[in-house]
C-alpha cells in the first residue's frame, strides 16, 4: 500500500537534555514536574507536523497527499482521503498555534470542503481511500473506504466548529448528512471495510475492537441516515491479559488504540464495556513492556526507546507489533507510535520521542518531524514521512497540551447524540 526507500547509517550518541516528565492522565498541561524542554520540544514537533500539511495539500482541492520525503516536498500526486481528514483539523490547530494566520487556514479549509462537495468523485456519500490529489481521481482501483471516510469526516466536523463561516460549516455539513451509513452495512450488523465498483463490497468487517469506535459514532449521531444503536453492540471486544495489565484489544499494531481518541474524547466516561481512554492507556502500557521485554532480541531497546507501529521498513509498509507479537519485527522503531500515545502515557512517551531525536538528531528529524521509521540496529532510516502518521502525532500532541481537538470536536451535536444513544456514562467518581 505504502512504499519505502533507501537507509542511513546512523551513530548512537548520549542522550542528553532529555525531559524526565512524571504524569499520566493529561489533565492539564504542562504537569507540574515538566521541564521547560518538554514543551518547547512538543511545540517544534507540532510546528514541523503542521508544516507536512501545509505543503502536502494541493493549493486548488486541498488534497492531502498519502506520503512526501521526510527533507521537504516531492512530485508525487497520491492522496489519501484519511491523512486530508488530518490535515482538515491541522488546520485548526495550526490557526490556534498561530503557525498560520485564521484567513489562511480558513481559506484551505473553505478550498478543501469546497472540493469535497462538488467535485470530488464519492458513492453514497463515501470516498475512495487513495486518490490523485490534483484531480481527486481514484488511483490504484483502491476501495471506496468506510474507516478512512470516517477520518475524513472528523476533520470536517473538526473544521465545522472551529471556523466561524457559515459556508464552512453548510458544506460540512452536507458533506456529513449526505453519507448513507445503513448501505455500508451491506445488510449485516457490523460495517464492511469498504466497495469496488469491480467486485462489490469487500469481505472483511469491522466486527472487532479497533480504531473502529468513530466509524460507528458517526453513524450513530447521523440525523440523516443514522444506523441502529444495536450496531454498536455487534462488535467483539476480546480481551488481553499482559504483565498483570488487562484490556479489550485486538491483533492489530497500536494505532488502533489511538485513532478514534484523536477526536472522541472519552475521558471519564464509560459505556456497558469499559472506560475506553483507560484502556488505551493499559495497551500503551502493555506495547512498552512488551518492547522492553525484545531486549534480548533488539539491544537497543530499552525505557529510553520503544515503540512499534504499522510503518514504513526496510522491505517496504509493514504491519507490526505486540503485544502478541504481530509482523516481523526486526528493531525498527516508529516515532508516531509514542507519539499517537501522548496523551495516554504522556512520561514516558515524551522521554522515548525526546530521546530519539536526542540521539539521532538530524538522521531522523527533517522538515517534517520525526522520519516515518529508522531502524538504530542495522542503521536503515525511512526517507518518508506518512501523512496519518504525521496526523496522530500532531492531534494527540495538541490533546496532550490543551485538549484542543476534542474540546473543539466534542461540540458536534451529533457527536453527543451518538454517545448517548448507545449509553456512555459518566465513571463513579469522576476522573476530572
Amino acid at each position: 500500500m505504502h512504499r519505502v526507500g533507501l537507509g542511513l547509517i546512523l551513530v548512537l550518541a548520549n542522550a542528553s537534555g532529555v525531559a524526565q516528565v512524571d504524569c499520566t492522565a493529561p489533565a492539564s498541561w504542562p504537569p507540574p514536574h515538566a521541564e521547560p524542554s518538554a514543551t518547547q520540544f512538543l511545540d517544534e514537533l507540532q510546528r514541523a507536523s503542521f508544516r507536512f500539511f501545509w505543503e502536502a495539500a494541493d493549493p486548488q482541492t486541498g488534497l492531502v497527499k498519502d506520503r512526501s520525503r521526510a527533507d521537504g516536498p516531492d512530485a508525487r500526486s497520491v492522496a489519501s482521503i484519511a491523512a486530508t481528514g488530518f490535515g482538515l483539523t491541522a488546520l485548526c490547530i495550526g490557526s490556534h498555534r498561530n503557525f498560520v494566520s485564521e484567513a489562511q487556514a480558513r481559506q484551505r479549509a473553505r478550498i478543501t470542503l469546497q472540493f469535497l462537495r462538488n467535485r470530488m468523485p464519492h458513492h453514497h456519500g463515501f470516498f475512495y481511500h487513495f486518490v490523485d490529489a490534483r484531480t481527486g481521481q481514484r488511483v490504484w482501483q483502491s476501495e471506496l473506504s468506510s474507516i478512512d471516510t470516517a477520518l475524513l469526516l472528523c476533520g470536517v466536523l473538526t473544521a465545522r466548529q472551529y471556523f466561524a463561516d457559515p459556508e464552512i460549516q453548510q458544506l460540512a455539513t452536507e458533506l456529513y448528512h449526505r453519507v448513507n451509513w445503513p448501505w455500508m452495512l451491506d445488510g449485516g450488523r457490523t460495517f464492511a471495510h469498504g466497495w469496488k465498483p469491480e467486485s462489490g463490497f469487500l469481505p472483511h468487517r469491522w466486527d472487532t475492537y479497533s480504531e473502529l469506535m468513530m466509524l460507528y459514532l458517526l453513524a450513530l449521531g447521523s440525523p440523516t441516515h443514522p444506523v441502529p444503536a444495536e450496531a454498536w453492540q455487534a462488535w467483539r471486544r476480546p480481551r488481553l491479559s499482559y504483565q498483570a495489565l488487562d484490556f479489550i484489544f485486538c491483533r492489530a499494531p497500536l494505532f488502533v488504540h489511538q485513532y478514534s481518541h484523536a477526536w472522541f474524547d472519552f475521558r471519564g466516561v464509560h459505556d456497558a464495556w469499559t472506560n475506553y481512554f483507560d484502556n488505551s492507556v493499559a495497551a500503551t502500557r502493555a506495547h512498552r513492556l512488551f518492547c522492553l521485554n525484545l531486549r534480548q532480541r533488539f539491544p537497543l531497546f530499552g525505557p529510553d526507546l520503544w515503540g512499534i507501529t504499522a510503518s514504513d521498513s526496510a522491505r517496504g509498509y509493514v504491519v507490526w507489533g505486540g503485544p502478541p507479537e504481530l509482523g516481523p519485527l526486526d528493531g525498527t522503531l516508529v516515532p508516531c507510535a509514542a507519539a499517537g500515545s501522548l496523551p495516554f502515557l504522556p512520561g514516558d512517551c515524551l522521554h522515548t520521542l525526546q530521546t530519539m531525536r536526542a540521539k539521532f538528531g538530524s538522521e531522523v528529524w527533517k522538515r517534517y518531524g520525526f522520519v516515518d521509521a529508522f531502524n538504530p540496529h542495522t542503521g536503515w532510516v525511512g526517507p518518508d514521512v506518512i501523512g496519518i502518521d504525521v496526523g496522530i502525532t500532531l492531534l494527540m500532541a495538541e490533546n496532550l497540551r490543551s485538549g484542543f481537538v476534542w474540546t473543539t470536536f466534542m461540540k458536534n451535536p451529533e457527536v453527543r447524540r451518538a454517545m448517548d444513544r448507545v449509553g456512555f456514562k459518566p465513571d463513579t467518581p469522576p476522573r476530572r
